[in-house]
């Protein structure tokens, strides 16, 4: 990973996030086969991964780990942030809702307005992309028509934009694309449904490749078994910053899914 500056200056942003639970390796897989899981390696990639959020400036703010939810970790299915409102999500997996709760008050110390979504819709943060004044929405396993739905009414009246993207080869519209500085989608091919719903779109040569965490105007996080990916993005003039995410990966997360970013 490259070195991050010693001295980062005023906070570029508020990062929510959530230890690993001891039982990480039972967590959901939809695409993936299960494969072990080195718990002892995930919760040091996890400090790794927020040391880098830390070291260039952010908030870093821990809610506790909720060792009952193998899944928690990745809190960003569990909250999304629109400017000053936090929408509390419904987990489309049953054993995802109870992690929910758990992050209301990060969300309530991080902005002024809270919404959640309402049954029966369900709707999770991974399938929620942002870009500009757009909302991507993921339709998936996860985030049904009711979530989405729910998710418009909130958000067009304060002037967003909200477009529904169809995803089945993913689990996640994050697990297949997400979006540079400048606006540009990049995914991997195999892995996206249609590539013409974006208005710029740039295939990435590998799967770890899709996810990319946006750290400031020039600047971009990713995670290490993408070098290909990682060429390329220098290659469009960005600084690249990479960690090890491998036992993250190994469940269908991501560089994007283990946090919630609030700028």
């Amino acid at each position: 990973m490259e070195s991050s500056s010693p001295n980062p200056g005023p906070a570029r942003g508020i990062l929510l996030v959530r230890p690993p639970s001891t039982h990480l390796a039972d967590g959901e897989l939809t695409h993936l086969e299960r494969v072990p899981v080195d718990a002892d390696l995930a919760a040091r990639q996890w400090r790794q991964y927020v040391d880098v959020f830390r070291g260039r400036g952010w908030d870093v703010r821990e809610v506790p780990a909720a060792e009952a939810h193998p899944d928690g970790v990745f809190v960003e299915d569990s909250v999304v942030i629109f400017d000053d409102l936090a929408v509390l999500t419904r987990p489309g997996a049953l054993s995802r809702r109870g992690e929910v709760e758990s992050m209301r008050p990060a969300a309530e110390a991080a902005v002024h307005e809270i919404a959640e979504i309402a049954p029966p819709g369900t709707l999770e943060g991974g399938d929620i992309l942002k870009v500009g004044r757009t909302v991507y929405v993921g339709r998936t396993t996860r985030t049904d028509a009711d979530g989405a739905a729910q998710l418009r009414a909130l958000l067009e009246p304060r002037g967003w934009r909200v477009v529904e993207v169809p995803v089945t080869r993913a689990l996640h519209l994050k697990s297949a694309v997400t979006a540079l500085p400048d606006g540009t989608i990049i995914g991997y091919e195999p892995t996206v449904d249609d590539a013409g719903v974006f208005d710029a779109f740039l295939p990435v040569p590998e799967a770890e490749g899709t996810a990319v965490v946006v750290l400031d105007e020039t600047t971009v996080l990713l995670s290490d078994a993408a070098p290909g990916t990682a060429e390329l993005l220098r290659g469009r003039g960005l600084t690249v910053l990479t960690t090890p995410v491998s036992e993250f990966e190994k469940l269908e997360g991501c560089v994007t899914c283990l946090s919630v970013r609030v700028r």
